[in-house]
This record gives structure tokens, sequence and C-alpha cells, in this order.
């Protein structure tokens, strides 16, 4: 199955776009960010995440209407036809557990997008800014977590240790990004540089992780590599999302996303 089962012509054709991940990594995180919702430490917190997934889910209304139908390409594609990166659809687990997620996931965001405003993307101009918003709020509560109590330590190096093999995917490059679109089609190509967001990257959370006197797991200078992977954060590299294999707990999140719409085909609120 191609997942453009159902799907009108142009979202079919958007399965193959560049920007399809970046819609499909922020619509998963949303979700994701979402569910802390009645289920967050403090009130403050419970708003600040909403705020964050609210922001996502904005970024990937923004891509998936540039590309085709919004609903279409959110509710009914089959898991093999999202692009998302796994670390997005990781569960939230504990506080710590979302925070480092967030942290590993907004720094790349953030220096992701910062190369494609540059290179003239209309959308990631707005988008960088947002990111830079979640990365900076991840990373206070990761300098709050680390160095704070022996549990609180524990829960976030035991956070980073566990994510750190969903890392690697974020930087193999999968396509072209179009400059801008017009009636024609897209406009001029533009080429990230994705070895000096894996350096960007990498200094980034190096300087978390020190500062929150936690320990990076494997070697800062190998990250994005497979061997990498073969430390703390443990013996394998995960990581093929951009081609359509996602984790077992993805199905689970994409059943409960995709439910209401798909229980009422057609319908208006």
């Amino acid at each position: 199955m191609t997942g453009a089962e159902g799907l009108s012509a142009r979202s079919a054709a958007a399965l193959t776009d560049p920007l399809l991940p970046l819609a499909d990594d922020a619509l998963v995180l949303s979700h994701r960010l979402g569910e802390w919702a009645g289920h967050a430490p403090v009130l403050e917190e419970e708003l600040a995440l909403a705020n964050i997934a609210l922001d996502l889910l904005g970024q990937a209304r923004a891509l998936y209407a540039e590309l085709g139908d919004e609903d279409e390409l959110a509710f009914l594609r089959e898991e093999r036809a999202f692009r998302n990166c796994q670390l997005a659809e990781q569960p939230n687990g504990d506080f710590a557990h979302t925070m480092i997620r967030q942290l590993y996931f907004s720094a790349w965001q953030e220096l992701l997008y910062g190369q494609l405003a540059a290179l003239g993307q209309p959308l990631a101009a707005k988008a960088v800014k947002e990111s830079e918003y979640h990365r900076d709020h991840a990373e206070h509560w990761t300098l709050r977590l680390g160095d704070g109590t022996e549990e609180s330590h524990e829960r976030t190096q035991r956070a980073a240790d566990s994510l750190w093999r969903f890392t690697g995917e974020l930087f193999e490059p999968w396509g072209h990004f179009p400059a801008k679109r017009g009636e024609e089609g897209a406009g001029p190509v533009g080429e990230v540089d994705w070895e000096a967001l894996r350096t960007g990257w990498t200094e980034r959370i190096t300087s978390v992780f020190q500062r929150a006197t936690l320990t990076v797991p494997g070697s800062p200078q190998s990250w994005g590599s497979p061997q990498a992977h073969q430390g703390r954060g443990g013996a394998w590299a995960a990581g093929a999302g951009r081609q359509g294999l996602h984790t077992e707990s993805f199905g689970r999140m994409l059943a409960e996303m995709q439910h209401l719409h798909r229980s009422h085909p057609g319908a208006s609120w």
C-alpha cells in the first residue's frame, strides 16, 4: 500500500514532498504534548505545554495546507505513509522524559528552520521563532531537573540515555527543499547543510548537559553516526521514520488521533 488510498490527487502527490516530514514531525509531537492536558505537574506547565502543542499544530497545518488537504493528510493516511522522525512519536514517559525529548527535537528544529528561512522558505521564518521558545523552555527544565535533586537528576539522565538512539535520524538528509511555491509549482531548491546542523546541535546539547550536570550519551564527535549509539543510550541506533517505519506506540497514537474523523467521514463542526 502506498498510503495514497482515499486521498485527492494533490494530497497523494504530497507523499513524496520534502516538506511532508516537517509537517508530520510537528503534528505527531503536538499530539504527544497534548496528552499532558490534565496531567502536567503544575497548572502553569500544563498551559505552557498546551501552547507549545498549539504552535506545532499551527506549523503542521500551514505545511499541510501548502501540500494538499489538511484533513486528508492528517487523518486519512495509514501508519506507513507518515514520514515523521521516530523521536517525535516516543511516548511522554515522566516529565523529565518529555523535556529531554523536547530539548533534542526543538534544538534540531530551531537550527533547521533557521537554515530554511535563510534559503527563503516562507513558513520557516515564523517557525524558527516558535522553536526557539520551545528549545528555551525545554532547556530551562533540563537544567532545573538535571541539577536538582538526586531523583530528578537520575530520571533526567535516564531519559537522555533512552532517547539518545532516536537522535541520529535527525541528521539524515531526505530531500531538497523548495524555497517557495507559485502557480507553476516549486521555486528554486535549497540545500540544507546537514553537517553544520549536526555540529550546531551537538554543541548546544553538550553545553546544556554540562550545565545540567548530565552525561552526554555516546561520543559528541560522532553524533548522528551508528557508532555514537553504542554506549549509554543502548547498543542499537533507531531511526527509519522518514521511510515510514515507526515504533510500536505510534500505531496506537495514530488510531486515537484519527478515530473521530474516520468514525464520522465528511462531518462538519
